[in-house]
Protein backbone atom coordinates (compact mmCIF):
# COMPACT_ATOMS: atom_id res chain seq x y z
CA UNK A 1 0.00 0.00 0.00
CA UNK A 2 1.62 3.03 -0.96
CA UNK A 3 0.94 6.57 1.03
CA UNK A 4 2.03 8.53 -1.87
CA UNK A 5 -1.70 9.66 -3.19
CA UNK A 6 -2.60 10.73 -0.26
CA UNK A 7 0.22 12.86 0.49
CA UNK A 8 0.45 14.15 -2.55
CA UNK A 9 -3.05 15.28 -1.87
CA UNK A 10 -2.13 16.82 1.44
CA UNK A 11 0.66 18.62 -0.23
CA UNK A 12 -2.05 19.95 -3.38
CA UNK A 13 -4.65 21.16 -0.88
CA UNK A 14 -1.89 22.73 2.06
CA UNK A 15 -0.04 24.62 -0.61
CA UNK A 16 -3.34 26.06 -1.70
CA UNK A 17 -4.25 26.81 1.71
CA UNK A 18 -0.75 28.93 2.12
CA UNK A 19 -1.45 30.88 -1.14
CA UNK A 20 -4.65 32.22 0.25
CA UNK A 21 -3.11 32.66 4.30
CA UNK A 22 -0.67 34.33 2.27
CA UNK A 23 -2.74 36.99 0.46
CA UNK A 24 -5.16 36.95 3.80
CA UNK A 25 -2.35 37.44 6.06
CA UNK A 26 -0.21 39.78 4.14
CA UNK A 27 -3.36 42.08 3.31
CA UNK A 28 -4.50 41.99 6.79
CA UNK A 29 -0.82 42.46 8.04
CA UNK A 30 -0.52 45.73 5.24
CA UNK A 31 -3.46 47.23 6.80
CA UNK A 32 -2.41 46.88 10.10
CA UNK A 33 0.99 47.11 10.28
CA UNK A 34 2.18 48.31 6.82
CA UNK A 35 4.93 47.26 4.97
CA UNK A 36 6.64 45.21 7.90
CA UNK A 37 3.15 43.61 8.31
CA UNK A 38 3.23 42.47 4.43
CA UNK A 39 6.20 40.94 5.16
CA UNK A 40 5.35 39.30 8.22
CA UNK A 41 2.30 37.90 6.69
CA UNK A 42 4.23 36.73 3.22
CA UNK A 43 6.88 35.29 5.10
CA UNK A 44 4.92 33.20 7.43
CA UNK A 45 2.86 31.84 5.10
CA UNK A 46 6.15 30.68 2.71
CA UNK A 47 7.94 29.83 6.11
CA UNK A 48 5.39 27.31 7.52
CA UNK A 49 4.52 25.76 4.00
CA UNK A 50 8.23 25.22 3.44
CA UNK A 51 8.44 23.30 6.76
CA UNK A 52 5.19 21.60 6.83
CA UNK A 53 5.73 20.28 2.99
CA UNK A 54 9.17 18.91 4.00
CA UNK A 55 7.61 16.81 6.39
CA UNK A 56 5.59 15.05 3.82
CA UNK A 57 7.94 15.17 0.69
CA UNK A 58 10.92 13.38 3.94
CA UNK A 59 7.88 10.66 3.52
CA UNK A 60 7.17 10.25 -0.09
CA UNK A 61 11.34 10.39 -0.23
CA UNK A 62 11.47 7.88 2.33
CA UNK A 63 8.50 5.56 1.26
CA UNK A 64 10.14 5.49 -2.60
CA UNK A 65 14.18 5.24 -1.11
CA UNK A 66 12.89 1.81 1.20
CA UNK A 67 10.12 0.60 -1.91
CA UNK A 68 7.39 1.09 0.63
CA UNK A 69 8.81 -0.44 3.99
CA UNK A 70 7.83 1.94 6.24
CA UNK A 71 9.25 -0.21 9.52
CA UNK A 72 12.77 0.02 7.68
CA UNK A 73 15.25 1.70 9.82
CA UNK A 74 16.60 3.76 6.96
CA UNK A 75 12.56 4.69 6.17
CA UNK A 76 12.72 6.20 9.94
CA UNK A 77 16.38 7.81 9.22
CA UNK A 78 15.16 9.99 6.53
CA UNK A 79 11.86 11.16 8.39
CA UNK A 80 14.06 11.96 11.93
CA UNK A 81 16.53 13.38 9.95
CA UNK A 82 14.55 15.98 8.01
CA UNK A 83 12.64 16.74 11.29
CA UNK A 84 15.86 17.24 12.97
CA UNK A 85 16.99 19.73 9.61
CA UNK A 86 13.74 21.03 9.69
CA UNK A 87 14.19 22.02 13.96
CA UNK A 88 18.10 23.58 13.32
CA UNK A 89 16.62 25.93 10.62
CA UNK A 90 13.73 27.21 12.25
CA UNK A 91 16.01 28.07 15.80
CA UNK A 92 17.97 30.00 13.13
CA UNK A 93 16.03 31.44 11.15
CA UNK A 94 14.15 32.44 14.44
CA UNK A 95 17.21 33.68 15.92
CA UNK A 96 17.98 35.81 12.96
CA UNK A 97 14.68 37.29 12.56
CA UNK A 98 13.88 38.25 15.92
CA UNK A 99 16.73 41.68 15.23
CA UNK A 100 15.03 42.35 12.06
CA UNK A 101 13.21 45.56 11.05
CA UNK A 102 11.46 44.70 7.98
CA UNK A 103 9.14 42.42 9.85
CA UNK A 104 5.99 42.89 12.47
CA UNK A 105 7.01 39.74 14.36
CA UNK A 106 2.84 39.46 15.71
CA UNK A 107 1.74 39.15 12.25
CA UNK A 108 4.48 37.17 11.52
CA UNK A 109 3.21 35.03 14.05
CA UNK A 110 0.05 35.13 13.79
CA UNK A 111 0.19 33.78 9.67
CA UNK A 112 2.08 30.85 10.81
CA UNK A 113 -0.07 29.75 13.66
CA UNK A 114 -2.97 30.29 10.74
CA UNK A 115 -0.85 28.10 8.28
CA UNK A 116 -0.54 25.20 10.72
CA UNK A 117 -4.20 24.91 11.36
CA UNK A 118 -5.10 25.17 7.57
CA UNK A 119 -2.43 22.80 7.02
CA UNK A 120 -3.39 20.49 9.70
CA UNK A 121 -7.03 20.60 8.34
CA UNK A 122 -5.94 19.79 4.72
CA UNK A 123 -4.16 17.08 5.98
CA UNK A 124 -7.18 15.96 8.30
CA UNK A 125 -9.15 16.42 5.31
CA UNK A 126 -6.49 14.15 2.37
CA UNK A 127 -6.07 11.22 5.07
CA UNK A 128 -10.07 11.52 5.19
CA UNK A 129 -11.17 11.48 1.91
CA UNK A 130 -8.64 8.74 0.95
CA UNK A 131 -9.54 5.63 -0.18
CA UNK A 132 -7.11 3.31 1.41
CA UNK A 133 -8.33 -0.39 2.33
CA UNK A 134 -7.59 -1.23 5.80
CA UNK A 135 -8.51 -4.88 5.62
CA UNK A 136 -6.72 -7.51 3.78
CA UNK A 137 -7.76 -9.86 1.70
CA UNK A 138 -7.27 -13.09 3.33
CA UNK A 139 -8.00 -15.43 0.10
CA UNK A 140 -8.77 -19.02 1.29
CA UNK A 141 -7.26 -18.46 4.31
CA UNK A 142 -8.60 -18.88 7.48
CA UNK A 143 -7.87 -15.92 9.78
CA UNK A 144 -7.92 -17.78 13.15
CA UNK A 145 -4.61 -19.57 12.00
Amino acid sequence: MSVAPILTRALSWGGIAAVVIAIVGGGVGLLVAGTPGLVGGLLGAVTSAVFLGLTAASILIAARVTKNEPGSVLFFGIVLGAWFFKLVIFVLLAIWLRSQTFIDPMVFFLTIVASVLASLIADVLAFQRARVPYVSDLGDRDPTT
